[in-house]
């Protein structure tokens, strides 16, 4: 692949700018009791776990749990905040959402529904109402609708006539649950009780100029107002809102779109990362030690890369190489620490954590052994052991080599294979260090990419087996080769495909 596309799909990449998405959308704890023999099992799980995205306590009851809970039982919404300025885009940023993940049930929840009614003493002076402070709206009302619409239950949201400053008092919009739900607003950031309802939170960022012009169109046109009071209301109270509220909610964002609806490159990206988070929503919070690396689209970008069969081999090295640097250091978060405190060239006390020593790594060759330079930058001096297991098929594999540590059975072993496809051969590794002693739970699988199916192979029958990759496929050929996949990853590795 030519520098300049490289550079070009990187740019592209970057086009809508990241603060890191924090994917808490694997979470299976729920407010209310199960109400049903299969949520109860969902809710079993959970309380061996520690209830965050990065759940480390649970044992084999969760795993009895995940024979029997069906993946459509534990799905949970994929919740989107689209928040931005008055007039700013966020209305077409999320049509344009719903438009392109035409195939499954997306639900769009307004901010404005939830403005409170103005009493017959404030409609007399709607002009000095301010309609953009956080006070204007019922976020507790708000609140419990989410909750019910994250618990898969419809709600009634109710209808706000903007002309009369009041809510229908005999009808709502019914809202039914859905795969997922974007709530809309200008301070869907503002309450911390609203954004913790999010996966994703995106800002619709738009030059003050046009948001205006957008705003004084709009008022005059759908709501009745005359343009003098438009733009007194702006300058009395919108201007100043968004200032003092909107603007400083932008630090809360996942992902900032510079031009709203105009930027289609950033919302084809959003869309996409999108559809990768519902696949693998079900595969995480049934099997709670599946562990995904917070995705980006530096991350999206490299994968992108990587994945094109175009590119040389000195870049598919260099991003491949960064790529694993991320897996191994967000495994290394995974093993056990102890405090430990020192004393700071200030001459102050800090409280740390000291790192676990007895570790090491075992490359399944030869693609494993692509890992391993990673692996040495983090952990400086680490022993790396090797297996070699010869594939044939489905289910030929045959174990023919193996170099360990002799004290492996008292480490924690970070085991490496870029691809996870059927999950045979790791099968049988991970058996290999079982025998020589090693813990199911101090083993920790590393892979840039895994199949549902690998997954799902590895985890019944080690089900206490952590599983850190940084992404999930779509799913196995008939070939048995992972769609869409990193082709012969070794053979691309090392420069021998040609």
């Amino acid at each position: 692949m030519p520098e300049k596309a490289v550079d070009d799909v990187m740019d592209s990449a970057v086009g809508a700018h990241f603060s890191g998405l924090r994917l808490e959308a694997l979470r299976l704890s729920s407010p209310s009791a199960p109400s049903s023999p299969s949520s109860a099992k969902a809710a079993a799980a959970a309380a061996h776990s520690n209830g965050a995205v990065y759940a480390n306590g649970v044992g084999a009851a969760s795993a009895d749990a995940a024979e029997l809970v069906s993946p459509s039982a534990l799905r949970q919404p994929f919740v989107i905040g689209v928040s931005g300025g008055t007039a700013s885009g966020k209305t077409t940023v999320c049509d344009m959402i719903i438009q392109q993940l035409h195939d499954h049930r997306v639900v769009l929840v307004n901010q404005d529904s939830f403005y409170r009614g103005l009493t017959a003493e404030e409609s007399a002076h709607a002009q000095d109402y301010n309609f953009d402070h956080p006070d204007a709206f019922d976020t507790e009302q708000l609140l419990e609708c989410m909750g019910q619409l994250k618990r898969a239950q419809p709600v009634n949201v109710p209808i706000y006539d903007f002309k009369n400053h009041r809510r229908s008092s005999e009808s709502f919009r019914k809202v039914n649950a859905s795969d997922v739900i974007i709530l809309e607003g200008i301070l869907v950031f503002h309450d911390q009780r609203v954004r913790n309802l999010m996966d994703m939170k995106i800002f619709v960022d738009t030059d003050a100029d046009i948001r205006l012009a957008r705003r004084i169109r709009r008022d005059t046109v759908e709501r009745g107002r005359d343009v003098s009071s438009v733009l007194e209301q702006y300058g009395r109270f919108v201007k100043p809102a968004f200032d003092d509220f909107v603007l400083p909610s932008k630090k809360y964002a996942d992902v900032i779109i510079p031009r709203g609806g105009d930027n289609h490159v950033a919302i084809d990206l959003i869309v996409q990362h999108i559809r990768t988070k519902l696949g693998q929503h079900d595969l995480c919070k049934i099997y709670p030690h599946v562990y995904v690396v917070q995705t980006t689209f530096q991350i999206r970008g490299m994968h992108t890369l990587i994945r094109d069969r175009d590119i040389t081999t000195p870049d598919f090295v260099f991003y491949s190489d960064r790529l694993i640097r991320l897996v191994v250091e967000h495994g290394l978060g995974h093993l056990p620490f102890t405090e430990k405190q020192i004393i700071t060239p200030t001459g102050s006390i800090y409280m740390g954590v000291e790192f676990c020593k007895k570790l090491c790594g075992v490359s399944i060759v030869r693609s494993g052994e692509s890992m391993e330079n990673a692996l040495r930058a983090c952990c400086k001096g680490i022993k790396i052991g090797k297996i070699l297991i010869h594939r044939v098929g489905d289910n030929g594999q045959q174990l023919i080599y193996h170099k360990l540590p002799m004290d492996i059975a008292e480490r924690h072993v970070l085991l490496l294979d870029p691809v996870l496809g059927t999950g045979n051969s790791a099968n049988q590794a991970i058996e290999l260090l079982i025998r020589k002693g090693v813990p199911e739970e101090r083993i920790i699988f590393l892979n840039l990419i895994s199949a549902p199916e690998g997954i799902q192979c590895v985890c019944k029958r080690f089900p206490r087996l952590k599983i850190v990759t940084s992404e999930i496929d779509t799913g196995l050929s008939e070939e048995y080769r992972v769609i869409p996949g990193l082709g012969e990853y070794g053979d691309r590795y090392f420069g021998t495909d040609n």
